[in-house]
């Protein structure tokens, strides 16, 4: 089943006249960036969100996550009018619209994966070429453990990180839809 797509000036004005703006991002890409009166409501964990009587207007970063889970979306909203805001948050920002930025909290998870595997997979081949060979075995470490995690959708690295002290810290407030 798939959901209307509706633009961010026409979200807006949903969200205006009183539409429920639900924001399926993870809550550390929520904390970090956020439309103004959006709700957090990862996509792992939405449930049916009840009877309400005003549409609800669902939306992730650039519109990939809500267009490949529209039926979870669409179910989950299927006692209310529902769309996806089309483009997601890049979309409104282009826009023109605001959004809530708060730069002390922590950048996004996947983005640390990233940042710390590309550091160690360079760390590998530089200390493989100049200090001794065994040393490349970092770099098959890590690129092994992406290749799992991009098999299976866990991700040990992730799981580390989560456990830092930076990202420990987030403070994120989720707020229930009421029913």
């Amino acid at each position: 089943m798939n959901l209307p797509t509706v633009s961010p000036v026409e979200a807006k004005r949903l969200i205006d006249a009183g539409a429920i703006l639900i924001d399926i991002r993870a809550a550390d890409e929520h904390a970090r960036e956020r439309i103004p009166k959006a709700r957090n409501h990862p996509l792992g964990k939405l449930t049916k969100l009840g009877a309400l009587a005003v549409p609800v207007v669902f939306h992730c970063r650039a519109g990939s996550r809500t267009g490949a889970n529209a039926g979870t979306l669409a179910n989950a909203a299927a006692s209310c009018e529902a769309y996806i805001l089309d483009g997601g948050i890049e979309a409104w920002k282009r826009t023109g619209l605001p959004v809530v930025r708060d730069r002390s909290q922590p950048i996004e998870i996947m983005r640390q994966v990233q940042i710390a595997a590309g550091s160690l997979v360079l760390l590998g081949v530089l200390l493989g070429y100049f200090v001794q060979p065994a040393f490349y075995l970092i770099s098959l470490f890590i690129g092994a453990g992406l290749l799992f995690a991009g098999l299976t959708g866990w991700c040990g690295m992730a799981k580390l990180l989560a456990f830092m002290p930076w990202n420990r810290a987030m403070s994120v407030t989720h707020t229930k839809l009421a029913n």
